[in-house]
Formats: C-alpha cells, structure tokens, sequence
C-alpha cells in the first residue's frame, strides 16, 4: 500500500512531517470529509510529501473502518506511510482481546498512533482508574501491536499540563510506551495553552531526561500553534503532527503549511522530498477544497494575500528589488507577489500592477500619470479596484489607447447610449424588472444602434438580460457568460450624505473568472459600470481566447458609461 522501508517508515525517516487532516482536523466545526474525499486528500498529502497521513479511527468511527478497508485497494502511496489512531485497551481487559484495540490492527495500516492520558487529574477523574493500572494499558497496548508487526506512535494527551502539575506520572507514561517498543512519544498540548518559550523549555528538558525521540502536537487555542511546534523542535522535536491549514477543533491546529514554510526557509530543514515546497500554494488550496472551505486569503506562505502590496511605498521598494518587502521568494512556496491598486497607490504600484496585467507603461508616462490621477479620483469616490483587476486593466488599457499606445488598448464590443428600468408589483404580490438599452454596437452593426427590451426578477438581472439580448447576435459566447458573485455595498459618508453604491461582479467564462466594479449614487447606474465591464472584459476571452490577444486590436472606443 506505501512504498516505504521497512513497513511504517516513510523514504525520510530523520524528521517525520505528520498530517492528522483527516483525523484531527475534521473535528473543525463544518468540515464533514466523504470516504472519497478523505481518499482523495491523503493522496494529496502524499503528493506533498508528508512522511505520514493519519487517516482517522477504524473501529470508533463507521466512516474511518471504510476508509481503511478501500484504501487498501485505492491508495497507493509513494512518501506517506498510512496510519490508523486508536485508543490503548481499556482498564482491566487484555490488548489482544479489546475490540477497540483489535480494530485498528484491520485496518492494515503500517503504523499506528494512540493516545493515552498523561495527566494525573485526567487518569482519576476522566478515566477512572490509577497510575499504575493507564500505564499497564499503555504497555500492553504498544507491546501487543508491536508484536503483531505494527509500526506505534504514543501521543501523550495533555502532557505539558500533565507534566507541570506531576512530572513523574507524566514521564511515567512515555517511558512506559518507549520501553514496549513505541518509536516516537508525542507530547501534545491537547488544551492549547503553552506559549512557545515555556512548551520549548519543557520539551528540552524532556530530551534530557528521557532520551526518548519527541515529537510534539500543538492546538492553537492561544494563537501559538505554528510557534510552538517550531520551538519544539528547536528544542530536540523531531516529529510534528500538523493539519492542513490549521484545520481542528475549537480554534484549530498548527498549519500544516506556516510549519513547513518556516522549517525549511528559516531553519534549513529539507522536511519534503526535492522540488516539493513549490507545491505548498497549491496543496493548500487543493485541501481547502476538499474540506468545501473558501481558502484563507491571509494564511501565511500560501495565501493570496501573503505577498501582496498595497502601500505606495512597499511597491517603490518592491520594483527595485521584491525581497526587500517579501520575507521569502514567494515562488519558493508556490506563490507570487500581487501589487494592490488603492488610494495608497502611487506611480511604482500602478507601474508594477500593469505589468502584471500585461501591460507596459515604459514608453507611456503621461497615460501612466493620468492613470494614476483617475484611480486615486475614482477610489475618493467610492470605486475599489483592490479585487477588481478586469474594471482596472480596462481603465488602464483606455489610458494607453488614449495616449497612441495601441498597442495596450482594448477595442470594446458596445457603448451604451441611454437605458431604462421600471419596476412594478402585482396585485399576487410578485416583483418583475422591465429594462431598455439603446446601444451603439462596434462597427460591422448594419444599423450601427440596437434597442432591446428585457424582464427579470429585479432591476439589475433586467438590465443583464437587456444588455446579453441587444449583443447575442454579436456576441454569441455570452450564452455561455455565467456571474457567479454580486456583491452590493452602501457607502456612507460621516454625515450621511453623498452616499455612493458599489457593485462588484465577479464571472466565468469557461474556466476563467474575472471581477468588475462600478459605483454610483444610483443601484442600477452602479451595476450597469460593472455588467458593462464585465462584458468588455469578456469579449476579449470570447473572440480570441484572452485579452492579451484582444490587446493587439486596434482601439476604437471603450465600453463605458462613464
């Protein structure tokens, strides 16, 4: 099932890089994973390069049994080691004979983790039994399944709080497991309430008591998880048990992704096969969704937002050299630098966000200073082109079309002349939208003008139908135009007055999507800026496969009514 040498041991052995997604961090609130989704996540993890994928609990849970039984047929796995978590027997049993215990040895995994109380207090109160009777279940347990060809991990539950309060029953418990045959014992945070300065302290001075191989296991209820599991291993960890985005319980788990980041760029630590950390980006979003969770645009290393620059100042720096406002090469991790267009925006950001665009104003620098003028007026005013690339690169290309770089421009399909909306309500209490555009389509219309009519459930949805009605002929690829987010925002100044709408529309084309914005004191005369760019983005992916194509039309007017 894992190509791995011997059985449970992952290609690298020196350091374990372990994923509990699939266990632990599906006890986040709103994750429910699939059979197939879990299947399909462990062999992403895999892909990684994570040394070992704990799957979930055969025997306690239904949905883990079944996991476990198809995955020895569907999983094939290159760089992980599959395994199964479980609890030790049960007081007063026997290990061969706890059906618990008996579960997980079904479940064919190479390797198994269990957790075991390590704290007095839990062992009397939660457990109900005495010292020496949790650490005989301990033995027992690893002993049994290490006979029975079983790689064991211990995660030691509550073992700092347990350790703070009665080292030695604490101790007791790793020295308990590792004296049965237990590779690794984990010492876990369960409650989540170390700092990183004294947890790194603690598993220092474990080592040193001990000389058992630690590993650590860190929830992020204080907000140190990631900080944490790497003090720990700056302190003689060498096994983390992380999740996929800090996915977990209450306020999650150490992020798979911030660990692996900062282990390998800031400690030097090759924790993922060759040539795998340029897939951490991407990994991140495949996991998201799975778990069918937006991905965190401000999660460090991987987030979309984790190199982006919005102050002026960042971007000057950045355009002379990005590494003196990025901590890393963002394309180590899989990821890029994005210039944000704002208010704070000033020549070099402008600069540098066209040229991500496509667009070059080297030989453009009043198009570049008007552009610059239009977006700072226009931000005042209400408008964001911080998530609205396509309304920006159409503005952009309109000031280099207006400056003879036409080569930079963008012919637009229409120019709308003078529209018109009315709402009415029936007497059975339904809502219908009536809307009228009169268009001046691109030259080629035999007429040169078009007027259509168009209903829809509300003003805007009436004025989409209008304006999709009066160009399909023209524009046959916008049967196939889906929006796919609207989003309606009232801006209020202090006192109430000048109120501004904005619209911002996100859409698809095939399988690629783009946002506009238009604002106005107006709904319908906002959403109209925003349904117009919408398309004149659109026509360039409809007609030739991408606006950096379209970029080499001539210009002839823009879709606009502004």
């Amino acid at each position: 099932m894992t190509r791995t040498t011997p059985a449970g041991t992952p290609l690298n052995d020196a350091f374990h890089l372990y994923d509990t997604t699939l266990r632990d961090g599906s006890q986040r609130e709103g994750i429910s994973y699939s059979v197939a989704e879990k299947l399909a996540a462990a062999r992403v993890l895999d892909a990684l390069g994570v040394g070992f994928v704990e799957a979930g609990w055969p025997g306690a849970m239904p949905k883990d049994t079944e996991f476990f039984r198809r995955a020895q047929d569907e999983l094939s796995l290159r760089h992980a080691a599959l395994v199964a978590f479980g609890s030790t027997r049960k007081a007063g049993t026997r290990a061969d004979r706890d059906p618990q215990v008996r579960a997980l040895l079904d479940a064919q995994a190479p390797v198994v983790t269990l957790v075991a109380k390590s704290d007095a207090r839990h062992i009397r109160r939660a457990l109900r039994t005495d010292v020496a009777e949790n650490r005989a279940m301990v033995e027992d347990t690893v002993r049994f399944l290490v006979r029975e060809g079983r790689r064991v991990f211990l995660d030691a539950e509550h073992f700092f709080d347990g350790y703070a309060y009665d080292p030695a029953t604490a101790l007791g418990v790793l020295e308990a497991a590792a004296g049965a045959g237990a590779d690794v014992a984990v010492l876990c945070d369960t409650n989540g309430g170390r700092l990183p300065d004294d947890l790194g302290a603690t598993v220092e001075e474990v080592v040193a008591r001990t000389g058992l191989r630690v590993g650590i296991h860190c929830q992020n209820d204080t907000g140190c998880a990631v900080a944490c599991t790497i003090a720990a291993v700056r302190a003689g960890a060498t096994h983390a048990q992380c999740t996929a985005n800090g996915y977990g319980e209450r306020a999650g788990n150490a992020d798979l992704f911030a660990v692996v980041g900062n282990l390998s760029t800031k400690l030097g630590m090759a924790v993922l096969p060759e040539g795998r950390l340029a897939e951490l980006s991407r990994t991140a979003r495949e996991l998201a969704a799975l778990a069918h969770l937006p991905h965190d645009p401000h999660q460090p290393y991987v987030g979309d937002s984790a190199f982006a620059h919005k102050a002026g100042l960042h971007a000057s720096a950045v355009k002379v050299d990005p590494l003196l406002y990025n901590h890393v090469d963002p394309v180590t991790v899989g990821n890029g630098t994005r210039i944000l267009v704002s208010e704070m925006s000033g020549r070099a950001s402008l600069e540098l966000k066209a040229a991500e665009l496509g667009l070059d104003f080297a030989g453009a620098p009043d198009a570049l200073t008007r552009a610059v003028a239009k977006v700072k007026e226009r931000e005042a005013a209400g408008w964001s082109y911080e998530a609205a690339d396509a309304s920006l690169e159409l503005l952009l290309r309109a000031e280099l079309a207006g400056d003879g770089a036409v080569e930079g421009g963008f012919r637009a399909p229409f120019a709308v002349l003078a529209h018109e909306v009315r709402s009415e309500r029936r007497t059975d209490g339904t809502a219908l939208s009536e809307a009228t555009v009169r268009l001046r389509a691109d030259a080629g219309e035999p007429t040169g003008e078009i007027r259509h009519t168009a209903r829809g459930d509300g003003p805007v949805e009436a004025l989409d139908a209008a304006l999709r009605g009066a160009l399909r002929a023209r524009l046959p690829w916008l049967d196939a135009l889906e929006p796919t987010r609207y989003d309606v925002r009232v801006l209020d100044d202090a006192d109430g007055a000048g109120a501004a709408i904005r619209v911002t529309l996100t859409s698809r084309l095939g399988g690629r999507e783009w946002t506009t914005v238009g604002t106005h004191a107006n709904l319908v005369e906002a959403a109209l800026l925003a349904l117009c760019d919408a398309l004149a983005y659109g026509d360039g992916y409809g007609e030739s496969g991408g606006v950096r194509d379209a970029a080499r039309r001539d210009v002839r007017e823009t879709a606009s009514v502004r």
